[in-house]
């Protein structure tokens, strides 16, 4: 399709632009979707369609953090929310949103929220609502996909009628 200077639509130096902007934008969805799993560079670049150097380079520009900084950023902000709500230990909140090392996770979430992870739950829960158990927590944090087989082969039951027939 041709614009009224002769150029075809979608192949200006603007164009590459917008699409370089759709790319790390689905880095950074799927980043939001998959903070709780393990997630490497290769995952992100591949969801954005970049090799990874290009995509460190383009998420860089855009958000102006790597997609590193920025995973690790959002695993301790769905943590500092846990540590107000949930009835869990830091423990379990570390590996819940996707750290493997509680050490590391408390020397990032001290370095990026100024406080350890204990300390934070401490003075969220001294002056907070009550507590969400953990149960409730843990029981819908977890995947959640069920196949169509699976779906497909629950049973379902109706309320008879007032003769028993269904």
């Amino acid at each position: 399709m041709a614009t009224r200077s002769g150029r075809r639509a979608g192949t200006g130096a603007g164009s590459a632009v917008v699409q370089t902007l759709v790319a790390v934008r689905r880095a950074r969805d799927f980043i939001d979707r998959s903070y709780a799993d393990p997630v490497e560079l290769a995952d992100i670049a591949a969801a954005a369609g970049y090799s990874r150097f290009h995509l460190v380079r383009a998420f860089q520009a855009a958000y102006g953090e790597t997609p590193g900084r920025y995973l690790t950023r959002r695993r301790v902000e769905r943590a500092q929310e846990l540590l107000r709500v949930a009835d869990l230990s830091v423990t379990e909140i570390c590996h819940l949103v996707g750290f493997s090392s509680l050490g590391s996770f408390s020397s990032l979430f001290t370095d990026l929220v100024g406080v350890s992870p204990s300390r934070f739950q401490r003075d969220a829960h001294a002056a907070g609502p009550p507590l969400i158990p953990g149960c409730y927590i843990l029981m819908w944090s977890g995947p959640h996909q069920q196949s169509v087989a699976s779906r497909s082969k629950r049973a379902t039951t109706e309320k008879p009628d007032g003769d028993g027939a269904p």
